[in-house]
């Protein structure tokens, strides 16, 4: 590289370490010696090898960065600055209240894919964005920036085994080995060679360099770019907060903005106004799309047939696939209890194995988000519990990913209380923007199934293992924030409150009261957040009595979904969920052990209505 340009790299690599050590203490808080052991790395992905378009943020052709060590917000900050993205006006309002400059990156910028901050997640997600290139058939390249911190992450590593395993070679990690944690040294220190060991067991192709080398970090990114059939990872010698004799290469300094700025500053040669104009892609077509079948035809259900509400989730996303060429679909090796197999067979081309790695399972679904795909992810319910950071920050993300949980509750049987979803409508209802839906038949998974396609943020589908009754007709709409009255008369001395599994033993408790002489009401409340706020008031007001029954814990479910709507009007409100530690039993047994079959349904009505 001509010494010129290498001079510029060495004064872009000191505007950063300026501007960021100047963020941190206009905001007094932040991570400036985090951000400053990365300015050579970015400054020379920025003014050599990264093709973006900051005028055109959705062009479908850009290159992909991401921030895994989201700490890092300065430096990534101070990259936008220098790229002419923001001003540095804007820049001095980092941490701010109303700030877009939020101590983690978060989508509210338009450069920005996801949400990071939570670290081992940047590199699992770019490997979902490198997934959809791939599908596209575009050239783009996904550049991850990590600390060597987050290498300690087992997430880290499942993204490694499935990049490798694929052959991600549009897939860059860029490892900031700076030898300092947040307490004290890292695992490995400047071992570079043992990350090294470690990705290339996976399939990777490690690159060690001088992090601040200009020359040789551009030569790394060369030789990444060149690299075909393997992703590749540059790992990095750095020292952190570099160029500050105060505060480089030691202990105590982190996540603190330095004690004298301004002598930081003249250290490293004051301000600086350099401006990067970044290559832009090189590709300037459309991203590849399958081709759409025509009309939407769900399958259909008759009433009184027996159909588990995960065979119509199998069955509707291979129609809502045929229908739509943008839908793809990710399982975690359990695609024929899902049976999302469904789709696999009919889709080949758009069905990606996971395998046993759920927190990779649901970074991916976001990667293909960021590109505009219509992923639905699959696994057991009680194992998204594994995964659910991911999830998390996908709400913080605003993340459009669908998440189904199959054998939820004690009603799966024998299996015993590992396999048991019982935490999973809470879990999901806690997700920032959120929408949990949980039908109780066939047709009205198969309607859900569908509906979930257009939803943003995350959307969370409960399907049974066993099969149920058939209730709903064929074709009937369920919207998102609807309810269903299955049952209602001016009589109704309780409202039974169901979903999924307990709706068919709530019509069979209503049953048995009704040839007693007493009439109660059952609503089907498919939709969990958000919930049907109007009938339940309805159902308040008219029989001021509730009993919610759920194949769930009692903390944050069905229950508290319904308390929280009706929690002023005073109704007397009883809940039926799984208190005790289920065992092997036969799904009827655990229900029954469990106090939610329709015996304790009618006793819990008597109770609730002679006291």
């Amino acid at each position: 590289m001509a010494e010129r340009h290498t001079r510029f790299l060495g004064e872009l690599a000191a505007q950063l370490r300026v501007d960021t050590v100047r963020a941190a203490a206009a905001a007094g808080s932040g991570h400036p010696t985090s951000s400053m052991s990365a300015a050579e790395l970015m400054a020379v992905l920025f003014a050599r090898h990264l093709r973006y378009d900051f005028g055109d943020p959705g062009n479908p052709a850009n290159d992909h960065l991401v921030f895994s060590k989201g700490h890092a917000s300065p430096l990534l900050y101070s990259l936008f600055k220098a790229a002419g993205a923001i001003t540095d006006e804007e820049l001095l309002t980092f941490r701010k209240r109303g700030s877009r400059l939020e101590g983690h990156p978060t989508p509210r910028l338009p450069w920005v894919d996801v949400a990071t901050g939570s670290l081992g997640q940047g590199l699992p997600v770019g490997v979902g964005v490198a997934m959809a290139g791939r599908l596209e058939r575009l050239p783009y390249r996904v550049w991850v920036l990590c600390g060597d911190s987050e290498l300690a992450e087992g997430s880290i590593w499942e993204a490694a085994e499935h990049a490798g395993h694929t052959g991600l070679d549009n897939l860059v990690a860029i490892v900031d080995v700076n030898r300092l944690g947040q307490h004290g040294p890292t695992r490995h220190g400047w071992d570079t060679g043992a990350y090294a060991r470690r990705f290339g067991a996976f399939g990777w192709h490690p690159i060690e360099v001088d992090g601040h080398d200009p020359d040789r970090i551009d030569e790394a990114y060369q030789e990444a770019l060149a690299t075909r059939g393997r992703p590749v990872v540059i790992l990095a010698r750095t020292r952190k907060g570099a160029g500050v004799r105060a505060v480089e290469d030691r202990e105590g300094a982190h996540g603190k903005p330095l004690k004298e700025p301004e002598v930081a500053i003249a250290e490293l040669g004051g301000p600086r106004d350099l401006r990067v104009r970044l290559r832009p892609p090189e590709y300037a077509g459309e991203p590849y799309r399958f081709e759409s079948g025509g009309p939407l035809t769900l399958p259909e259900y008759k009433v009184g047939d027996k159909v588990a509400t995960r065979s119509a989730y199998g069955e509707a996303l291979a129609a809502l696939g045929a229908a739509r060429g943008d839908v793809v679909a990710l399982d975690g090796e359990v695609a024929d209890s899902t049976k999302a197999e469904e789709f696999a067979r009919a889709f080949p081309e758009r069905f990606f194995e996971m395998y046993i790695a759920e927190q990779q399972l649901v970074a991916a679904a976001m990667g293909l988000g960021v590109r505009g795909w219509v992923p639905y992810a699959a696994t057991f319910a009680a194992f998204l519990t594994r995964a659910y950071d991911f999830i998390r920050m996908a709400g913080v993300s605003g993340s459009p990913i669908r998440l189904v949980g199959s054998h939820a509750g004690v009603s799966i049987g024998e299996d015993g209380p590992s396999q048991m979803g019982l935490e999973d409508l809470a879990m999901m209802r806690a997700v920032y923007g959120s929408t949990v839906l949980y039908p109780c038949d066939a047709n009205q998974a198969a309607a859900l199934t569908a509906e979930m396609a257009d939803l943003g943020g995350v959307s969370y589908l409960r399907t049974t293992r066993g099969a149920t009754p058939v209730v709903h007709q064929p074709g009937e709409r369920f919207p998102v924030g609807g309810s269903c009255v299955l049952r209602r008369s001016p009589s109704d001395r309780a409202t039974i409150v169901a979903a999924g599994i307990t709706v068919h033993e709530a019509l069979a408790a209503a049953e048995t009261l009704a040839a007693e002489g007493v009439q109660v009401g059952v609503l089907d409340m498919y939709s969990v957040k958000p919930i049907d706020t109007a009938v339940l008031v309805e159902a308040a007001t008219t029989t001021g009595n509730l009993i919610t029954v759920e194949d769930h814990r009692p903390e944050g479910g069905l229950g508290d979904a319904v308390l929280d709507a009706v929690r002023e009007l005073g109704p007397r409100v009883v809940k039926l969920a799984v208190h005790g530690m289920p065992g092997s039993a036969t799904p009827e047994e655990q229900l029954a052990d469990a106090r939610i079959d329709r015996h304790a349904i009618v006793a819990a009505v008597k109770r609730l209505i002679q006291g």
